[in-house]
């Protein structure tokens, strides 16, 4: 359990790192599939893991790539439009919106009345938010489309699960994220060039600890905890996110009461509706890379 705890820390660390790094938006995000890309290729190689995948397979796993990597960007994007706490904020929505898509996908089934009313509840607080803290309107506007993304993400991600090595899996994604992003970099006028100082070191810490090794730690905890412990934990990741924020980046990250409520309302339905998803629809949610 407290490996979990941990790998869920490191996710809620990064909205952070994000701030802390002066790179663009768009630049983090390409550092930081790369680089997670080449240490899961390591990984890959000292653990012997080795797979046939089909032209088509591999394109499909890149397609997904492209979109953790711009729901990423786009989550650095919204922490650097507001700051950590409001992006941190609009990720809990990440299973309402899993809520809303799956049934589009696998067609199944429909919409519970459960989950348009758990919806409801939820457009309520992000009204709240809104409107107590409108001064961050454009980041918290951007963390939801980056949530929208992350949950497209972990519906499509979900057929691949049990097919493929994951540490396969995710090495090609972080490719495909990595190309994925690198057109819109002439949109913050930047260049790819070599990180140093203190950016380095950040950028380090970020691909490689709150990246690979969340992840492969992650993929442990899945094999040893049932997917309602880990899904309870996993949506702890912004308040231990928002706390870390408020400790590390001080003032800046300090928001309203009326905030903090819109936060607690829309985190507090997310622990509560995950008791009533089924084990499967709950699983979506558990293939995501984490923040």
């Amino acid at each position: 359990m407290l490996q979990l705890h941990l790998v869920v820390l490191a996710w809620g660390f990064t909205a952070i790192l994000g701030k802390l790094i002066t790179l663009t938006a768009v630049e983090v995000t390409v550092w930081r599939t790369g680089l997670a890309a080449a240490g899961l290729g390591v990984v890959g190689w000292f653990g012997r893991i080795r797979t046939r995948l089909s032209p088509g397979t591999v394109a499909a796993f890149l397609g997904t790539g492209l979109l953790i990597g711009w729901h990423w960007m786009l989550f650095f994007l919204s922490a650097r439009l507001g700051n950590a706490s409001v992006s941190l904020a609009a990720m809990p929505t990440v299973m309402i919106w899993c809520s809303l898509i799956e049934p589009i996908f696998d067609g199944t089934r429909r919409w519970s009345r459960g989950e348009l009313g758990v919806g409801a509840v939820m457009v309520g607080a992000v009204w709240l938010i809104y409107r107590v803290e409108f001064a961050h309107w454009a980041g918290f506007t951007v963390g939801l489309i980056s949530a929208f993304l992350a949950a497209l993400f972990a519906v499509i991600n979900k057929s691949f699960v049990g097919k493929h090595p994951p540490v396969v899996i995710c090495g090609f994604q972080m490719v495909g994220a990595c190309v994925a992003c690198l057109p819109f970099l002439p949109l913050g006028g930047a260049a790819i060039t070599w990180p140093s100082g203190a950016d380095l070191l950040w950028l380090l810490l970020l691909s490689q600890i709150c990246t690979v090794g969340a992840y492969i730690g992650y993929l442990d905890v899945l094999r040893r905890l049932s997917v309602f412990t880990i899904n309870v934990v996993y949506n702890l990741e912004p308040v231990y996110g928002i706390l870390l924020a408020a400790l590390i980046l001080g003032d800046t990250e300090r928001m309203s009461a009326g905030f903090y409520l819109g936060a607690g309302i829309i985190m507090t339905v997310v622990l509560t509706f995950s008791r009533f998803r089924k084990k499967g629809q709950d699983a979506a949610v558990l293939t995501a890379l984490g923040e």
